[in-house]
């Protein structure tokens, strides 16, 4: 029985918590920033949203920025028009996954199908295969790492905890107000995930019309992930 139990256990760490550790922590076969110091990328996460993905991307292309988004492909699905609006003004879009689920909690095929799924309707719709991915909460399994050689996983340097709505859009300008040449910024454009307020992006757009004035102002560059990390 205790060899049992002692091989659940190292199951259980080898398929969640060592992968995390050795990603968050250290950066292994993924990427969490770009080496030109010229340039940032913002990225957005859980869309799309009717209500708030078409305002920012009002923003985007008034400031002229190009970004990047990890969308869901239920609500790929969903909102057609909106992916199709995102490629159409020259935003990449990535793999986020089927349904908004941690990795740890699904069974590796049923992470490969969601994969599959979300990248054949991304396809479908804009006629461009994706191979950039971030899993939801950035939260890799062991198969994730087996998988690296199709897809690039993107996680982040700088991360507003936009989620939810305290602090209002003030805390959001704080977090971001340290942006450094390199940084990958993690964002939200929908806020109906588990433990998101609905409200939450509104917060995150108010910020980000100051914030992206301050970051041009700076001399950096708005770039998509694929732009920040071609010569990775």
């Amino acid at each position: 029985m205790e060899f049992i139990i002692s091989a659940i256990v190292f199951f259980i760490l080898l398929y969640t918590v060592i992968p995390y550790f050795l990603s968050r922590s250290l950066g292994v076969n993924v990427v969490k920033r770009g080496r030109d110091l010229s340039k940032i990328a913002f990225t957005f996460d859980d869309g799309p949203n009717p209500i708030y993905t078409p305002i920012l991307l009002d923003l985007l292309k008034k400031n002229e920025v190009k970004a990047t988004f990890f969308v869901v492909g239920t609500k790929a699905e969903k909102y057609p028009e909106l992916i199709q609006r995102m490629h159409n003004e020259g935003h990449l879009i990535g793999i986020h996954n089927y349904v908004h689920h941690s990795n740890w909690f699904m069974s590796p095929w049923k992470v490969r199908n969601g994969l599959k799924n979300t990248a054949k309707v991304i396809k479908s719709i804009t006629g461009v295969n994706p191979i950039y991915y971030r899993p939801p909460w950035g939260m890799l399994n062991l198969f994730d790492f087996m998988r690296r050689g199709k897809y690039k996983i993107i996680l982040w340097s700088i991360m507003a905890e936009d989620w939810r709505t305290s602090g209002g859009s003030e805390k959001i300008r704080q977090r971001l107000a340290n942006i450094k040449g390199g940084d990958v910024i993690l964002l939200h454009d929908c806020g109906d995930t588990l433990g998101a307020e609905s409200e939450a992006p509104r917060n995150t757009i108010n910020a980000l019309r100051d914030v992206l004035k301050t970051v041009q102002t700076k001399g950096f560059t708005c770039v998509r992930v694929d732009e920040l990390v071609e010569k990775l």
